[in-house]
């Protein structure tokens, strides 16, 4: 009888270890699913891991703007570029930003240091194929008193055949330590 019970009490344990639990569960069946996006529509579609091309050209468009190239900047932009600064301000073309930046580079004396990027991808509300690129980005610049300010920047990047077509970004003052 003892042996019996130790058998049932080790085959209940068995089942119980190789349980599925929630059969919910949100991991999905597909290795290479990342995340999500949510798209305006309500519909939440999965994400992937994105071109890693992307990485480089982000690189190389930060280093331009690190040394005032205007016209590099524009080249490295799509046809009908966007750009919303942290301020909820909206930019709209490449002559636009060109113009802000400019005044900003010349005010302000702005230099970004990249920290992180995850380029991922996922299907839009009409079923194509967007790029992006998420990066972590530190920024010095002077303020309207000449203060240096350190701030922390996100920046969600849409690239469209390999030029930036838009630019989210999000901002936080940087703590000090």
């Amino acid at each position: 009888m003892k042996k019996y019970f130790a058998f049932l009490l080790s085959a209940i344990i068995f089942v119980s270890c190789n349980s599925n639990g929630d059969k919910s569960s949100t991991k999905s069946s597909d290795s290479s699913v990342i995340g999500t996006w949510n798209l305006k529509n309500g519909e939440t579609v999965s994400a992937f891991p994105g071109d890693l091309k992307n990485q480089q050209i982000w690189i190389d468009y930060i280093k331009a703007h690190n040394v005032r190239d205007l016209d590099k900047i524009a080249s490295m932009n799509a046809e009908g570029w966007e750009g919303y600064p942290p301020d909820g301000s909206v930019l709209k073309g490449t002559e636009a930003q060109i113009e802000f930046l400019d005044a900003w580079f010349k005010a302000s004396s702005p230099r970004w240091k990249t920290r992180w990027m995850i380029a991922n991808s996922g299907q839009n509300e009409e079923g194509e194929i967007e790029q992006w690129l998420t990066t972590g980005n530190d920024i010095k610049f002077l303020d309207e008193n000449g203060n240096e300010v350190l701030e922390n920047h996100v920046h969600d990047v849409q690239f469209v055949n390999g030029k930036i077509k838009k630019i989210n970004v999000y901002s936080r003052e940087s703590a000090s330590e």
